[in-house]
């Protein structure tokens, strides 16, 4: 295996190629460590270190750091990962460690990111914003009917009344150019037409 290229990352790490092809990144000062250099043989045993004990536990730390200040979707942390120029190899050996300790759960997150914002989001606009953080649709649809079955279903009529307030709306004197307008505010906020439809013709109290 031959070192063909080295080039800089940034002030401290670089990625490193062999045989022609991108195969780790590393600090500059594993580069001395390990005696790697351009056109040279990178010894089989600092390889077998590198790709089996330093970088998968180096990608596991990163994921155990990014989780202590928030929680991350399985997408969020992968996006994270490769960001940082880890290998897949990488990125799957360092998700399947924290799920297996249950630092990362989709299906947790979706409970807790939809009784969250149930009171101040549309469904439509919810599920928008999971998908995006890279949740199943089939997580997202199980999650919303358990709590269809439940009866705590988003009162979205409530919610599309309570904007329009915020937005001075009155319906007795509003144009049919400014309901126009707010209509396609409250579209663009995930609801639907119908929501929006029976919310402009009650009658509002502005706020």
């Amino acid at each position: 295996m031959i070192v063909t290229k080295i080039e800089e990352l940034d002030k401290k790490r670089v990625k490193v190629y062999i045989d022609h092809e991108f195969a780790f990144v590393v600090y500059k000062g594993e580069l001395r460590l390990f005696s790697i250099k351009e056109e040279t043989e990178i010894e089989a045993s600092a390889y077998k270190e590198i790709c089996q004990n330093i970088l998968p536990k180096r990608a596991k730390l990163r994921c155990m750091n990014l989780l202590k200040s928030k929680n991350y979707t399985e997408k969020q942390l992968r996006d994270k990962l490769k960001t940082g120029e880890y290998i897949q190899q990488f990125i799957d050996e360092a998700l399947d460690y924290v799920k297996s300790y249950g630092y990362v759960d989709d299906r947790r997150y979706c409970e807790d990111f939809v009784e969250y914002h149930c009171e101040t989001k549309s469904k439509r606009r919810i599920e928008q914003d999971l998908l995006k953080k890279g949740i199943d649709k089939r997580i997202i649809d199980e999650i919303f009917d358990k709590r269809k079955e439940e009866g705590n279903e988003p009162d979205e009529i409530s919610m599309a009344v309570e904007l329009l307030q915020k937005k001075k709306y009155d319906a007795k004197s509003a144009s049919n150019e400014e309901k126009q307008k707010l209509a396609a505010y409250l579209y663009r906020k995930g609801f639907g037409t119908d929501t929006i439809r029976r919310a402009l013709l009650l009658d509002i109290s502005p706020i």
